[in-house]
């Protein structure tokens, strides 16, 4: 085995997974910087680190030293001790402050922040504030350092310490020891990193903690792919395999937790996770208990009649069965395909409810699908979160008991609900309001667990109506007529016409996609078009691969992102102007997952940035804060639901066959409002076409609306 000693000069690269690390370092007796690489998630730019290891030529990447252990030791001269404190270790100091504590105290400068921080007061621009900050951040550095090297002992990556810290503070270790499974409460650590700890610790296989947190990891991992429960024959079995013990200990342990309600059985069969279940279970009561209210108006032709002459229009026959179903009942359902007069229905049914005299409510999953709703209305809308005026940690604070105040209540991309999120919403519903539902059900399903605007329709207990007339105007967008050839499984016309929204970039080499891709968004588009680069929107069907979002996203941001200005965690670089996505429900800032935004400012001595959602107030991110934030030049189809762009660019290659469905080409092609481009291959587009198996989601709101099997209480 081979040792070197160094000073770490560059993190080019960590996984936050598994703490993976390539960096650049300089060594005594070598000129120019190495690279090293291997488990080493921990150091930071000027640590000094003693490497065990071996020398080997990588194919692509030349000369690497390939490191199986690692040591850190404190950097001894005073431009190491500079470098790394730099870094970004503690909050508070960046480059600048770093380099004027060291010019104050030269190589005591460690020395004076383990012992006598207090005298940083004599350093010029530290003030009592900054002072306190810094004591702080020293002091949770080192219990994160030992974290860190207690996962390490135990095989797992270090990438996870500060959360593990964030969430158990200085009992993070004992809490761990005790029951390394706890450690799966923290968001982005799995129950296979907690498995990996109590392997390495001595715990039982078969032990009471391991079959549960697997059984719930199981049924997590399930709910992730859009199911509400599982059937307890396929969870035994997908559960055992996992951990390698016998189906019969998890059968006992599955009794034992249906017993202490840590999961609910459905007759036969069905295992739910809690939430799931009183969420479908009280979504099924709640819109029963609507429908049983009476009609909201009763003359609604007469008003039907007088909108038409006010606003000028003439509602067809289908339209106006909306609006009357709309008025006459507790909770209805509107649905239809693009240039279909959905948008134009809506007015209808909201200026029926105006003449009505009712109070009208708007709302939409995201922020992006509300503000287009309020641009086409005319009126407020706002997201669902916000109506139901999220709060951490307590909730939402309408509810039940607190309900949301109006007469009716519209909401658009109902497609995009989940099972939770509707609940909440139908149980801050006062009985008398009545509900109308407007989506698209033939595009993607939520992202998260359910099928609900399926559901409801398929239960045959909600009034629905479908929009299938394409009006005049929306026939001369070959989006609009390929997106409806889409949906009945024909293919699409490829040829653009004079004027033509539709376009298709022939690119056989799947290789060779990403560098076309580049050459549209940066290029060909914005001067054909006459607009920038930002008003175009790439669409994956995967987020893995080299067509895949994350690949593009770091081509994309290379080529149209120039800037200096930059914050580094976790291998992805966040540059001031970069496209970025929320990709976690976040309740204190008001932003949610799929929520994109683009970084107006960066301080490095801060270690914060700066995100504006839709040209909102910036909001700030500390470093420890950019794991819900991804790089959003590209994004997944799935992650742009209920979103418009002005461009949108799809790779369509047989590399993403496992992906490759109708209702995905459909749904991305309808997210584009001036122009699609489709790039790839026609045989990747006609498997698509083709592939009309809408995955069947384990849910049990429909037999819930149709068996009145909705008993029970609100938790």
């Amino acid at each position: 085995m081979d040792f070197l000693r160094c000073v770490v000069e560059r993190i080019t690269y960590t996984n936050t997974e598994n703490g993976y690390t390539v960096l650049r370092v300089k060594a005594r007796g070598f000129s120019g910087l190495l690279t090293a690489v291997g488990n080493m998630g921990a150091v930071n730019i000027g640590s000094i680190l003693s490497l065990k290891g071996e020398w080997k030529v990588d194919g692509k990447y030349g000369r690497q030293f390939s490191v199986q252990e690692y040591e850190e030791t404190l950097p001894a001269t005073v431009y190491g001790v500079e470098k790394y404190l730099g870094s970004g270790l503690i909050k508070g100091v960046g480059p600048k402050f770093a380099g004027r504590i060291v010019r104050t105290f030269g190589a005591d400068t460690l020395n004076v922040i383990e012992e006598e921080p207090d005298k940083l007061i004599e350093v010029p621009g530290i003030g009592n504030k900054r002072v306190a900050m810094i004591k702080e951040a020293w002091l949770e550095q080192k219990e994160i350092k030992n974290i860190m090297l207690f996962l390490q002992d135990h095989g797992v990556g270090t990438a996870f310490a500060f959360r593990i810290f964030k969430e158990f503070g200085a009992d993070s270790i004992s809490i761990v020891r005790d029951n390394p499974f706890k450690l799966t409460d923290i968001w982005g650590i799995g129950f296979k990193t907690a498995d990996t700890v109590a392997g390495k610790m001595g715990f039982d296989k078969e032990s009471f903690y391991r079959c549960r947190s697997g059984l719930l990891y199981v049924l997590s991992e399930c709910s992730s792919d859009g199911h509400c429960f599982m059937p307890r024959g396929e969870l035994t079995q997908k559960a055992a395999e996992m951990l390698e013990i016998d189906e019969a200990k998890l059968h006992i342990t599955i009794d034992d937790m249906i017993r202490e309600q840590d999961m609910i059985r459905e007759p036969p069969d069905s295992l739910y996770l809690p939430p799931l279940f009183f969420s479908e279970n009280g979504a099924a009561r709640r819109i029963r208990a609507l429908l049983a209210g009476g009609a909201a108006i009763s003359n609604t032709d007469g008003i039907i009649d007088r909108v038409e002459k006010s606003a000028g229009i003439q509602y067809d026959d289908v339209q106006k069965d909306a609006i009357r179903k709309a008025a006459r009942s507790k909770v209805m359902i509107l649905t239809g395909g693009p240039g279909t007069g959905k948008t134009t229905t809506v007015k209808g049914i909201i200026a029926v409810f105006q003449q009505a005299g009712m109070k009208i409510l708007l709302a939409a999953p995201t922020g992006r699908a509300a503000k287009r709703l309020s641009e086409t209305t005319g009126m407020e809308a706002k997201t669902i979160h916000r109506l139901l005026e999220a709060k951490p940690p307590e909730g939402y604070q309408r509810n039940e008991d607190n309900k949301i105040e109006g007469d009716a209540l519209i909401v658009d991309e109902s497609s995009m609900i989940d099972i939770v999120l509707m609940y909440n919403l139908l149980r801050a519903a006062p009985d008398e309001m009545t509900v109308v539902f407007v989506g698209d059900v033939d595009q993607l399903p939520s992202v998260g667990p359910g099928n609900v605007l399926r559901d409801m329709i398929e239960s045959g207990s909600v009034p629905v109506v479908k929009l299938t007339r394409i009006f005049r105007q929306a026939m001369g967008s070959q989006i609009i007529m390929n997106a409806h050839r889409i949906n009945k499984g024909q293919f699409p016309n490829l040829k653009p016409a004079k004027g033509s929204d539709f376009f298709f970039v022939q690119q056989p080499d799947n290789a060779a996609v990403p560098a076309t891709i580049i050459d549209l968004c940066a290029r060909r588009l914005p001067g054909y078009f006459k607009l920038k680069p930002s008003a175009i929107q790439v669409l994956c069907p995967m987020q893995r691969g080299e067509n895949g979002a994350q690949n593009l996203n770091t081509m994309l941001q290379g080529a149209l992102n120039h800037s200096k200005d930059m914050l580094r965690r976790g291998g992805i670089e966040y540059k001031y102007g970069d496209k970025v996505m929320q990709i976690k429900n976040n309740y204190d800032k008001e932003v949610f997952n799929g929520d994109i935004g683009r970084i107006v400012g960066v301080d490095e001595e801060e270690r914060t940035l700066s995100v504006s959602f839709d040209g909102a107030s910036p909001l700030p991110y500390d470093i420890s804060e950019l794991d819900e934030l991804v790089l959003a030049y590209a994004t997944t189809v799935h992650k742009a639901q209920g979103s418009e762009y002005d461009v949108v660019v799809i790779p369509m290659t047989t590399q993403h066959y496992m992906m490759l469905q109708r209702n995905l080409l459909y749904t991305g092609l309808t997210r584009a409002k001036r122009a699609v481009v489709l790039v790839g291959t026609a045989k990747a587009i006609g498997m698509a076409v083709s592939n009309d198996r809408v995955t069947k989601r384990n849910t049990g709101l429909a037999a819930m609306l149709q068996t009145n099997n909705c008993g029970g209480q609100d938790i």
